[in-house]
């Protein structure tokens, strides 16, 4: 078997870990990775802006009812459903722009959980009921 040749980016590994070296392990782009994690970001919060917007607007209300299908869980399958195709078509749509770059992993964590934490909070029931409809 021949043995891997060695691509040369910008991550330095062997600086890191030396150990790593006699591995010839090929660099791959960080892309895709940073793709998935500001997808799910995305997608989380997306589930909390609809959560929200379906308590403050009786028509926005209605129009995630018609989502249900024949299921008839009500609302939840229109946030579900839309918050799912947030996540897959941004993570799509980032995945093949990201496809072949290094993205620096760090800052797409922190977007990711920044997203997250956000449409999280906006899923917790004090919140989302503060925009109520009266």
């Amino acid at each position: 078997m021949a043995p891997r040749t060695k691509v040369r980016s910008n991550h330095h590994d062997e600086d890191v870990a030396p150990e790593l070296e006699p591995l010839h392990l090929v660099d791959k782009p960080d892309g895709p990775g940073a793709a998935a994690m500001i997808s799910a970001g995305i997608g989380i919060f997306v589930l909390g802006l609809f959560t929200v917007l379906s308590e403050a607007s009786e028509s926005i209300h209605v129009f995630l009812e018609d989502f249900q299908g024949p299921v008839g869980v009500g609302p939840l399958a229109g946030k579900t459903i839309l918050g799912s195709l947030a996540f897959i078509v941004s993570g799509l749509g980032l995945g093949a722009v990201w496809w072949k770059r290094d993205i620096d992993l760090k800052k797409a964590f922190w977007v990711g959980l920044a997203l997250g934490i956000a449409g999280a909070l906006m899923l917790f029931p004090p919140f989302f009921q503060a925009f109520a409809a009266e």
